[in-house]
């Protein structure tokens, strides 16, 4: 029966480096995320992962994620969703901005061991009231390796600073993923906290691109090829194996000096949700379209920020972005005390809307901005956009603003 199970929601998995979001990703799904080699070797995450659980009750009315409870009788499946396991370096914080593009929730990982916030603590939790995310559940994780008294200390500490941080309160779990200590009061936490959000209906389908890869293996024989892969999330509609598709912004090309950007028909071979192949699908999860695109065109994440849709009906291809702009008053994720000053023209900013991460030259600065991006968007007005800036050698996060 779980095999037929369709994952509903996406869940981020977010907080400072370190604070165990790859740990209890893997506690409850038994799935361990860091499988980039760069990952395992440096020991922190850099790219999305992603792995689905199945939430179950037991005989006596206990959550689980087991199959089947110590006497062998299987649990009731409750539903499954779609963990995203997003990086908490503050040099990665591209990634991380990305993976809430497509969180329909989050939980946000806080050290007991540590004085809340860290730097990226505070940074996450504002990219998630920028994105409007509401539905967020606070883990103090790591409570074995304190005291009683501390880990109280600590959990006044979370508290304060996610109500002041959001303006209204969450739920605190304290828990210990490496022990998987109280894993079933965050389960009933999410099936209390996260509903499933309303299907989102229409005439057109949208899916943002969050991977994109090839799985063949070198050797393969050309005839059985797997065409290019695409992952990430519907926002609406439905897509359908066999669906004319058409992917944007798409590829760039260069002509006598000028470059342009041309969106890429294909069409969809196959697509797994949940572990399995289906015939159609639509929002809620995390699922994998195979395409008839030559695998190489998807390979490294070539395709991420791209957005799926009906063929004619793609969000508008952007290269001058205008943008009415809110700034913070000092930079988040910073140890330093940063202060932001105004945008300056020709200043060169990162931009991340949806899961596109791009960069441009501001061409006309103030509350209102315009910027000449280097990499084309594909997206909708109205839409959110985060805004980034160096300084010495780092990228932080200074505001955001909405597309105009």
């Amino acid at each position: 029966m779980s095999k037929t199970v369709m994952p509903e929601m996406n869940i981020g998995l977010i907080g400072h480096v370190d604070h165990g979001k790859t740990t209890l990703t893997a506690a409850l799904s038994g799935k361990w995320t860091d499988t980039h080699s760069e990952e395992l070797k440096r020991g922190i995450t850099i790219k999305l992962g992603y792995a689905d659980i199945t939430i179950r009750k037991d005989s006596k009315g206990n959550l689980t994620t087991s199959e089947k409870d110590n006497n062998g009788k299987e649990n009731k499946i409750i539903r499954k969703v779609s963990l995203i396991d997003a990086p908490g370096h503050e040099t990665l914080m591209a990634v991380m901005i990305s993976g809430a593009a497509i969180m329909n929730g989050a939980i946000l990982m806080i050290a007991a061991n540590e004085k809340c916030p860290q730097p990226q603590t505070r940074e996450h939790l504002t990219v998630l009231k920028i994105l409007g995310i509401k539905n967020i559940i606070v883990v103090q994780n790591k409570v074995d390796l304190i005291s009683e008294k501390e880990s109280k200390e600590n959990y006044s500490q979370i508290k304060k600073f996610v109500k002041n941080t959001l303006g209204f309160e969450v739920p605190v779990i304290p828990l210990s993923a490496q022990k998987g200590a109280n894993i079933d009061i965050l389960l009933e936490a999410i099936q209390e906290f996260m509903p499933t959000s309303k299907v989102k209906r229409g005439d057109n389908s949208e899916f943002i691109v969050a991977r994109s890869f090839d799985i063949n293996k070198p050797g393969t024989d050309i005839k059985k090829l797997s065409g290019g892969i695409l992952g990430g999330t519907i926002n609406s509609g439905k897509l359908k194996v066999g669906q004319e598709i058409e992917i944007s912004p798409g590829f760039k090309s260069n002509r006598k000096g000028v470059s342009t950007w041309t969106p890429v028909k294909t069409k969809i071979k196959n697509i797994v949700s949940g572990g399995i192949s289906v015939k159609d699908k639509g929002p809620g999860g995390s699922i994998a379209i195979e395409t008839e695109l030559d695998p190489s065109q998807t390979r490294t994440d070539s395709l991420v920020g791209n957005i799926v849709s009906r063929v004619g009906k793609s969000p508008n291809i952007i290269t001058n972005l205008n943008l009415d702009v809110i700034l913070f008053n000092k930079v988040l994720g910073a140890k330093e005390n940063l202060t932001i000053t105004p945008i300056k023209a020709n200043e060169i900013l990162v931009i991340n809307v949806g899961t596109a991460t791009t960069w441009g030259s501001v061409i006309q600065p103030g509350k209102k901005i315009t910027i000449n991006l280097k990499k084309a968007i594909s997206a909708r007005k109205g839409s959110k956009v985060s805004i980034s800036r160096k300084f010495n050698s780092r990228w932080h996060l200074i505001g955001y603003g909405e597309i105009k």
